[in-house]
């Protein structure tokens, strides 16, 4: 412990405060989320180094995920795709002169829950992590395949999430088949002429900075890039009605929404948007006073703010323990690691103490600089939505394509990649694909076929995936309940559709 306190100066702190700050910028700019921030700025950790880049990303995730409450309020647009329900009653609140308050009580229960989700993540990560240290290769094929299923069966079509995971899968395979995988040591899935450039396949970074941050580039410049908000256009009032007393009897719903976000977060692939919709659902059925709600009711505002914020411990769980991202922002902090040599996993957290404490101290002070300037400053960083995208977008696909071609000392591939994907996943997006499945299954799909033949070297039989362990059967049983859950979601959808038609 002592140990890690040395690691921890000035640099780091100033780091994740800025972090924060610019998190929160990039939340606030509607079309721009906390994924993009943390792939534009991914480049910059590897001259930083390992602690100092991280305490930078993570505060870049933490004022992400919390920025998307500022358009969500004051325009009715959602900052982030985690912010949907925050539009519910932050907008109607800020029509009524109370734009101020709805954002003041969003701060506060994004920092509960942020802070909520630190503490669970702390006691549960090393748990899992020491508990699936025993895993063979059996189990640990088993489990990405649930993670692929769980994110299939969250995408709005179960066919469609599990065809965009194969798409990755493929596109993960791609390079030189090694001898020690139990390949032939030849490449393979490419013409003959891109041999040089993809003998060991496609790099992680560009891969991930394109889908996240050229693509999304792309999208916005379609939807048409306006000149910019005037001041008259947003209405923040005055913070006036607002205190604590706010929270009195509702305390309840804020520590439930809290568990809901971190308890999702741990779900591969699902998402903030996903949290944050079951935990106003849940308040929705619950309170007493649910009739204001979506009329600019505060319980809705911290349903939904404390849900998307503890989104943030909960999706680092099953990265850390397990080396499998819990949503799109933490697959993106792979690349963090992968820059620095060091593979997520469950041997991540007992041979890395000092990252770990650092991880988690970062973690907290992020959720804590992000309370003091969203809390205090609310009236300033509300701004940002003021700010012309036609200046912005320039400087943000500079920033990729420099990244891009600094992060493997210059190569110039590496570029081409960039444009590839940011391409790919445009027309992903367009044609009703799932990004997060797909690059769940790039990351993963490469680690899944060693897995998968190393289990066969093992054993011999296809029949060792199903009578190795009690684990790999409640692995079975898991994956089962969540293709049968999409099955049967897919089925109300249908007869939702019917009975609307008729």
């Amino acid at each position: 412990m002592l140990d890690m306190l040395s690691l921890l100066d000035i640099t780091f702190f100033l780091l994740a405060a800025l972090g924060a700050l610019v998190g929160i910028i990039f939340g606030a700019i509607p079309g721009m989320t906390a994924t993009m921030a943390v792939a534009v700025c991914l480049p910059l950790t590897y001259a930083l180094g390992l602690h100092h880049g991280l305490a930078l990303l993570l505060g870049l995730y933490v004022g992400g995920i919390s920025g998307g409450m500022v358009p969500a309020v004051l325009l009715n647009i959602p900052g982030t795709p985690s912010s949907i329900t925050t539009t519910f009653d932050g907008y109607p609140m800020a029509q009524r002169g109370e734009g101020e308050r709805a954002l003041r009580v969003c701060v506060v229960a994004s920092v509960v829950g942020g802070l909520i989700s630190a503490a669970v993540l702390f006691l549960f990560a090393p748990l899992l992590a020491e508990f699936s240290i025993k895993f063979s290769y059996v189990e640990k094929f088993l489990i990405i395949l649930l993670a692929l299923t769980v994110i299939a069966s969250m995408s709005r079509n179960m066919l469609v999430g599990i065809f965009s995971g194969v798409l990755g899968i493929w596109l993960s395979l791609i390079g030189t088949y090694s001898i020690s995988d139990g390949g032939n040591g030849k490449t393979r899935l490419m013409f003959d002429f891109l041999e040089p450039y993809l003998f060991e396949g496609f790099s992680l970074l560009p891969v991930l900075i394109g889908i996240f941050g050229i693509a999304t580039i792309l999208l916005e410049a379609e939807a048409g890039v306006k000149s910019g908000l005037s001041d008259k256009e947003i209405k923040i009032g005055k913070g006036g009605g607002f205190s604590m007393g706010l929270f009195r009897g509702r305390l309840t719903n804020l520590v439930r929404s809290s568990f809901i976000g971190t308890f999702v977060g741990m779900l591969p692939g699902v998402g903030g948007s996903a949290a944050s919709v079951l935990a106003y659902t849940q308040e929705k059925n619950l309170s007493r006073d649910s009739s204001e709600m979506g009329k600019g009711a505060p319980q809705g505002l911290i349903a939904s703010e404390s849900a998307n914020n503890a989104l943030t411990g909960g999706a680092l769980i099953p990265l850390l323990s397990l080396g499998i991202p819990g949503d799109s922002t933490t697959a993106v902090l792979i690349g963090a690691f992968t820059l620095q040599g060091i593979q997520v996993g469950p041997l991540f957290i007992p041979e890395n103490h000092d990252t770990w404490y650092v991880m988690m101290t970062a973690l907290v002070f992020a959720n804590i600089v992000m309370f003091f300037l969203m809390f205090y400053a609310i009236k300033h960083i509300a701004k940002v939505v003021l700010v012309p995208k036609y200046i912005l977008y320039p400087l943000i696909v500079m920033m990729c394509v420099v990244g891009a071609y600094a992060i493997n000392y210059g190569i110039m591939f590496d570029v081409w990649t960039l444009l590839i994907f940011g391409v790919l996943g445009y027309l992903i997006q367009k044609v009703g694909l799932e990004v997060a499945p797909l690059i769940i299954g790039f990351i993963l799909g490469g680690q899944a076929e060693i897995y998968f033949v190393k289990s066969l070297e093992s054993f011999g039989t296809f029949s060792i995936f199903f009578t190795k362990s009690p684990i790999a059967m409640v692995l079975w049983g898991l994956i089962a309940a969540s293709v049968a859950f999409s099955v049967v979601m897919g089925l109300k959808s249908r007869a939702k559709r019917r009975l609307e038609a008729a």
